[in-house]
């Protein structure tokens, strides 16, 4: 009995004992976690910096906002800001925690920098300080439009929507909501301080800290220090001890892109495509980022702009997209269908001498957009389309999708002004904005005033998504209202945003937008009444093709005069990359061609057969040289060569053989790019090179065509190249060539 009570008290003692040691190693695990305070007045001290765009950096706010509500110890707290600002949801996450903190226990806020989603938190606070230059504003919203849709019949979907989440043409307006919050929020918690009305914050401006203090946007100029001794006062304390307030165990980015760590000393490291990686479209952020920001992204993801081929041949409606113009059937695609509906036919000509033959017999010319500016000859050429009865329809829009850096580099505008102001029109720089009436966001902008033309009958309201002013030598037929704002001229006008003149037989009509043209854009409003107009205007152009007197052309090609000293410039697009490379005569037996990337010497024999050419540690020597053209070149003439050569690389040496046939096909006449039309044979091509590499045999394919002309030699060349490896086919190449200039 008595061993047995012993046994039963030991058993008892181990029992608390191990209670003992569980709640001792808790309590271990809780200090491991949890910072300990000693038990007297602290005024805690939280550090909101840089951008806030990853999970794990929210999270550590958020764990540092929970001490502070639930350690009794912290009697006040001040939080310093320097940010720029991040992922919408996640700001409003702290600044959410920030206002409960703030119910509790006095909050002031001390901004270095708090630029827009920065100054959402920084109003969460009582008080908020500021140095004299810190930077306060910015307030607005930035956001990624829904990407557009291309289904798959292996991942299907129940709604419309389910893979984007959201409507492209209403998802504005879900942006205006955001902003809507944030302006609340401001408004709330600033209440009568306020002294700036809410359509000159919705302006995004940023303020320096005294200007910010004049505008109620904050409560007074000074240093943390000062910041912490009113927060201080406001806990009745007078004896305490400042504490950082540090988080608990975080996680690391999964991303480890180091954004939590950004400073605005660093901002223009940060693009609209790295927020992107980070949140995929659609995606809003209440974020300050610089305009390099937007210059330095992309876009390609998610831009407008398909580059998909068209067939080029007919059409009454020619489409000029040989200067870099940004457009193609997926922004023409209703405008082209509305046409079809009325017989008129549209085609695309991505070659300037496409443009000038095919004008010869069109009844319009579209010109969206470019790229790249027109030379003079080019814009004779149109202006003598137009002056016997063309219709000239020119459209621009200033948004990024339509300029890109070939546009910025042309000063953004240039490109179509070259060709418009030679009709009186000029399309201004910058994009136009409304702050008062709009479409979802300030710069979709309304117009309700028209003139009388056949483009606007009928016509009640347009919306325009980013667009252009209009300066016209004629009165404009369509503008926009007193209140809309250039945001290049900062000031309010009645701006034309189409134009009408006339000149000779012809018209010239000016658009300052595109987008609306496309779907769902063009259903807004009147816009797709507009689309009709524009398309029966078109349809209904009556133009007289003068009937050309019957000339005896001799159809015979001599050997090109090119004396030593000759310089053509071409211009040459592979595989749509464009590039300009310069040919020199350099003496009668030396041609020398340079590229951007590479410099390529061609030696010829005495009588103009080339021998071998050079370039950057290669040569390759033909052991019969390859013959020039028999000229003068006639019709169905033919000509063909065949030999060996040699290729060395590095010094490793390759053998291989050529094969060339040629024929003359037809008499053309060929527009360069500098205007001049040049009367040429044009050479049906094909030539196969097979080449030895290493016990594998390479073979490239050449058929196409080129062009040569008495006075310029080549004016042009299209070629199809294939490349197969061992017989099996590996690649295809476009290659195109065209005439920009020749001084001789």
């Amino acid at each position: 009995m008595f061993r047995s009570k012993i046994e039963e008290r030991r058993i008892i003692a181990i029992a608390l004992l191990a209670m003992v040691l569980i709640l001792l190693a808790g309590y271990a695990f809780y200090l491991r976690i949890t910072p300990v305070y000693p038990r007297r007045d602290i005024i805690g001290v939280i550090r909101i910096e840089g951008y806030i765009e990853e999970p794990s950096v929210v999270k550590r706010y958020l764990d540092v906002i929970d001490q502070a509500i639930f350690n009794d110890s912290i009697k006040a707290v001040v939080v310093v800001i320097d940010s720029g600002g991040g992922y919408a949801d996640y700001v409003e996450q702290i600044y959410l925690d920030l206002l409960t903190l703030g119910k509790k226990k006095p909050l002031v806020a001390s901004i270095v920098s708090a630029l827009s989603g920065g100054y959402y938190i920084a109003v969460a606070a009582d008080y908020i300080f500021v140095h004299p230059t810190s930077m306060v504003g910015n307030v607005g919203v930035k956001a990624s439009m829904p990407p557009i849709l291309v289904p798959s019949e292996v991942s299907i979907e129940t709604g419309a929507y389910k893979w984007t989440g959201f409507s492209r043409l209403l998802f504005p307006f879900n942006l205006s909501r955001a902003l809507d919050n944030f302006l609340s929020a401001i408004e709330r918690n600033r209440g009568d301080k306020l002294k700036i009305p809410q359509i000159h914050l919705k302006r995004a401006l940023i303020y320096l800290g005294i200007e910010a203090l004049e505008l109620g946007l904050v409560d007074e100029v000074g240093s943390l220090q000062k910041a912490i001794e009113t927060a201080a006062q406001r806990a009745n304390l007078t004896r305490y001890e400042v504490v950082e307030i540090k988080p608990g165990i975080t996680q690391g980015s999964l991303f480890q892109t180091g954004l939590g760590n950004y400073t605005l000393m660093n901002a223009g490291t940060l693009t609209m495509d790295m927020l992107n990686a980070l949140h995929p479209p659609p995606a809003i952020h209440y974020i300050y980022l610089p305009p390099e920001a937007l210059l330095s992204s992309s876009q390609s993801a998610y831009s407008l702009q398909f580059n998909v081929t068209l067939p080029t041949s007919g059409g009454n409606i020619v489409v000029d997209v040989s200067h870099g113009n940004q457009v193609s059937w997926w922004v023409l695609d209703k405008l082209i269908f509305e046409l079809a509906k009325m017989n008129v036919s549209v085609s695309f000509a991505y070659s300037w001498s496409a443009v000038s033959s095919r004008l010869e017999n069109a009844s319009a010319l579209i010109v969206s957009s470019p790229t790249i500016p027109y030379s003079t000859g080019e814009v004779d050429t149109i202006e003598k389309f137009v002056g016997r009865g063309g219709l000239l329809l020119l459209f621009f829009d200033p948004a990024w999708e339509y300029i890109g850096f070939e546009g910025l580099r042309s000063e953004i505008i240039a490109p179509i002004n070259s060709l418009s102001t030679k009709f009186g029109l000029s399309f201004a720089k910058g994009y136009l904005y409304n702050e008062a009436k709009y479409f979802g966001i300030y710069r979709n902008i309304y117009i309700e005033n028209f003139g009388n033309h056949a483009l606007t009958q009928g016509l009640n309201s347009l919306v325009l998504f980013t667009a252009s002013g209009i300066y016209s030598a004629d009165k404009g037929i369509a503008w926009a209202s007193s209140g809309t704002y250039s945001s290049v001229a900062e000031r309010a006008d009645e701006y034309a945003v189409v134009a009408a003149v006339r000149r000779g037989n012809g018209n010239v009509i000016a658009v300052g937008d595109l987008t609306f043209l496309m779907e769902p854009y063009c259903y807004v409003e009147d816009n797709y009444k507009f689309l009709v107009n524009m398309a029966s205007l078109i349809a209904n152009v009556s133009i007289q093709i003068p009937e050309k007197e019957e000339e005896a052309v001799e159809e015979k090609i001599t050997r090109p005069d090119l004396p030593v000293g000759t310089e053509k410039i071409f211009r040459e697009k592979v595989d749509g990359n464009e590039f300009t490379f310069r040919w020199l005569k350099n003496s009668e037996r030396e041609i020398i061609v340079e590229r951007a990337n590479q410099t390529i010497h061609y030696y010829l024999t005495e009588d103009g057969a080339l021998e071998k050419w050079v370039s950057d540690g290669r040569e390759c020597v033909y052991e019969e040289p390859i013959p020039e053209p028999p000229y003068p070149l006639t019709r169905d003439k033919s000509w063909s060569h065949r030999g060996n050569f040699t290729l060395t690389v590095e010094g490793t040496v390759y053998y291989g053989e050529i094969i060339e046939e040629n024929h003359v096909k037809a008499f053309e006449n060929i527009v360069a790019e500098d205007g001049n039309t040049y009367f040429c044979a044009k050479i049906e091509y094909s030539r196969e090179e097979i080449t030895l590499v290493d016990e594998m045999v390479m073979k490239v394919n050449i058929t196409g065509n080129y062009w040569v002309a008495s006075e310029a030699g080549t004016v042009k060349q299209e070629f199809l190249i294939r490349y197969y490896m061992n017989d099996v086919f590996v690649g295809l190449e476009r290659d195109m060539i065209i005439l920009v200039s020749i001084r001789k």
